[in-house]
């Protein structure tokens, strides 16, 4: 297993380097063909392409964190507040449901409340 991993990692650094210097490449080429000529800009070269790659990975992209990390969180503190509210509604009277549908129909809108209804 070791004698595998040891042959396997320049082969995947490779590949990686590989996929970047191609990303860049591109990323140069397509700015250098379309945006001298649509907008005047100047032409960008191979490292300027490699850092407006890095960039918009990392405005756009994420760091390669899909699947984990904050939306992990996010959606592990979802499900803890969805059951915590299922608990509630359980517990609740079918009087002191209906308030609280009322309730949230007034705050959002929905349904105007008895003293705007007077009002008019």
């Amino acid at each position: 297993m070791r004698k595998r991993w040891i042959f396997l990692a320049p082969v995947v650094i490779l590949v990686f380097l590989l996929f970047v210097a191609l990303g860049g490449e591109v990323v140069r080429l397509l700015w250098n063909w379309l945006l001298p000529q649509l907008f005047g800009w100047r032409e960008i070269s191979f490292w300027q392409a490699l850092g407006i790659l890095a960039l918009c990975r990392i405005l756009f992209g994420g760091l390669g964190l899909h699947g984990s990390g904050r939306s992990n969180l996010r959606r592990r503190v979802a499900d803890r507040l969805a059951d915590r509210m299922g608990d509630r509604w359980d517990a609740m009277t079918p009087e002191e449901r209906e308030r609280f549908r009322q309730r949230i129909r007034e705050r959002c809108g929905f349904d105007p409340s008895t003293s705007e209804s007077k009002g008019q």
